[in-house]
């Protein structure tokens, strides 16, 4: 289901104007005609059910007004049931690869639901990952489209880079007063040493709460780093697959785990 993203309120009169970057996603992505419904994500949150109005052609605007939805009526951008946002949250921390790649990992990771994605400055990742801006409005805009295009409820954001120590602990800090059947940390390791399937590392989970996923870039994870993971809570798990490069990784291991963890 798509939606689009406002990032302002519906007026008093239940009208919301829409021009710029966002009027040419409406008309020429979504293709929208007067008449058509399409659902709003509004800065609270909330799925609003809209239609559109006027098109105007002239000045790129596009004009929507609130409807009332009708149970029995579907079309392909209203949603068929009540949505609700998962009481899990899945962090990915990720070690940064080559910009084009992180573009896409943001991406895939963001139509997942995941909520928030950590940059980590890890041996084998890129040079000066720690300087990057991950917060720039390039990214805000892979996450915006990527949410709309996917219809997804979470609003991921980014956090700053940090390194290894920074990043167990920001996880540590943050479970410490959860239960072991409650929260999941899982890193993902090329070899099969001392690791376990993700399908193992999930069953020890009944009501999650929070859970992370940490994903090597190029050239994976070195042994000292995940020892270090390890005895910070991380279980080392190994994916029984092909060789996966560090993209296709991170959205296979975030599609396993969410799997996982829901048949738990």
């Amino acid at each position: 289901m798509r939606q689009y993203i406002s990032r302002t309120d519906i007026d008093k009169n239940g009208i919301l104007a829409i021009g710029g970057k966002d009027f040419r996603y409406l008309r020429n992505v979504l293709r929208l005609k007067a008449g058509d419904m399409i659902s709003v994500r509004l800065p609270s949150g909330e799925l609003q059910p809209m239609t559109v109005c006027v098109i105007d052609e002239k000045m790129k605007k596009i004009t929507l007004q609130v409807c009332d939805v009708v149970p029995s009526a579907k079309t392909e951008n209203q949603p068929s049931e009540t949505e609700s946002i998962e009481s899990t949250e899945f962090t990915l921390f990720m070690a940064v690869p080559k910009s084009a790649k992180f573009d896409q990992i943001v991406r895939q990771a963001t139509e997942c639901g995941i909520v928030r994605i950590v940059p980590v400055q890890t041996e084998f990742s890129q040079n000066g990952a720690e300087k990057m801006n991950f917060r720039s409005e390039r990214f805000e805009r892979i996450i915006k489209e990527a949410r709309q295009q996917s219809g997804s409820p979470v609003n991921t954001r980014i956090e700053y880079c940090l390194n290894l120590t920074e990043a167990a602990e920001l996880w540590q800090n943050e479970t410490q007063n959860l239960s072991e059947t409650e929260k999941l940390a899982v890193v993902l390791y090329e070899r099969n040493d001392s690791t376990v399937s993700i399908l193992e590392a999930c069953e020890r989970v009944q009501n999650p709460k929070k859970i992370a996923l940490f994903c090597g870039s190029e050239g994976g994870i070195s042994p000292s780093e995940i020892e270090f993971l390890q005895k910070s809570g991380f279980t080392a798990v190994h994916l029984k697959t092909n060789i996966l490069r560090c993209e296709t990784a991170a959205l296979y291991g975030i599609a396993t785990v969410q799997s996982g963890v829901s048949q738990s």
